[in-house]
């Protein structure tokens, strides 16, 4: 399991030219890893460890763990409401009272399903690097670095601002793919949050607020919210034919070892869902501004290389390209040393035609 957990590395490396935007990274790069890993981890203690134990008196333990993990488990809903000890075993551990037993099946799908949705957190990186067709790794050329030879910098950088030149407003389309790649990452948080909450029976989007609300409450009137979607203790029904040929009902209380990992996997899932929401929420928006309006454009330009480039300077590029023109000059920021960007952002504002 650790070999696996090391070979995720490969994802975070950092690359050496910058083609996409820091929170789109943490959607389709940190979050996949985090995925993935917990998918593992979920794996490794499903198959490896025992993930259910059953006790049932008579009955060989084996066949009736192997029997309750790939049916189901149940517990009744109003024994979490009981008093542990006195109403109830465990909480949602008690006598049936006539109410429908709530039934979990999902715990043998969590290691596909975090698999699923590391797989769709990283589709549109898939997307975009299919479509960007290295078009800023071409542009770079090695002047990221500011030392090297001063003849052949010069030659990379007068090929960058000829090139910016003679292919104004040729890169709206450029723009447009990256922006709907990153409204693909916006679709995706949500849909998977509509998922799971599907698939954890309608519990996990208020599951982040009960962990919350739970901490505030006095320790003998708490009531942990997890065990509600992630129950530690449930029961199994074996059925078997007795001597005379009848049918015998055998109760099973079952322990899940593997709903400890399950609770602190999502638990965790919630809040940074909840960030990356905010946060893809806060650039779509970022994005929609600078579409429509040429001084955030201006501002964003001067915004990260604030001592280098004037606001005469930021101004007149931003008038004389396009939109698209913009992002990529834009995104040339993020990878050219600060001077050569200088450089190359005055002669493009001095020759572009407005």
């Amino acid at each position: 399991m650790l070999k696996l957990l090391g070979g995720l590395k490969e994802f975070v490396k950092r690359q050496p030219v910058t083609i996409d935007g820091t929170v789109f990274r943490m959607h389709v790069t940190f979050t996949t890893v985090v995925l993935l890993a917990c998918s593992i981890m979920v794996t490794a203690t499903q198959y490896v460890g025992n993930p259910i134990q059953c006790i049932v008196d008579g009955l060989p333990a084996r066949p009736v763990n192997t029997y309750c993990w790939i049916t189901s488990t149940f517990t009744m809903p109003d024994a979490f409401l009981r008093e542990q000890g006195v109403g109830a075993a465990h909480p949602g551990v008690g006598p049936e009272n006539g109410e429908p037993p709530k039934y979990y099946t999902y715990y043998q799908w969590v290691c596909f399903a975090l698999f699923l949705q590391a797989m769709l957190c990283y589709f549109p990186k898939w997307i975009w690097d299919m479509q960007e067709g290295a078009l800023m790794t071409t542009l770079v050329m090695g002047l990221q670095f500011g030392l090297g030879n001063e003849k052949e910098r010069e030659k990379q950088k007068k090929i960058l601002i000829h090139y910016m030149l003679t292919h104004i407003r040729k890169h709206t389309w450029y723009a447009v793919k990256y922006w709907m790649c990153e409204f693909m990452c916006l679709a995706n948080i949500v849909l998977q949050v509509y998922w799971m909450n599907r698939f954890f029976g309608g519990q996990f989007i208020t599951y982040g607020l009960r962990v919350i609300g739970m901490s505030t409450e006095h320790q003998d009137n708490r009531v942990d919210p997890m065990v509600f979607i992630f129950p530690r203790v449930t029961k199994c029904t074996f059925h078997k034919f007795g001597p005379s040929g009848s049918v015998q009902k055998h109760d099973s209380l079952c322990v899940l070892p593997l709903n400890i990992v399950n609770e602190k996997t999502y638990i965790f899932i919630w809040f940074w869902y909840l960030l990356l929401l905010v946060a893809l929420i806060l650039m779509i928006s970022h994005r929609v501004l600078i579409m429509y309006n040429a001084t955030a454009r201006k501002n964003a330009l001067r915004y990260r290389h604030y001592r280098l480039i004037t606001d005469d300077v930021a101004k007149a590029v931003t008038n004389k390209l396009s939109l698209g023109d913009w992002w990529v000059l834009y995104m040339l920021g993020k990878n050219l040393d600060p001077i050569i960007y200088r450089e190359v952002v005055r002669e493009i504002a001095k020759k572009a035609d407005a």
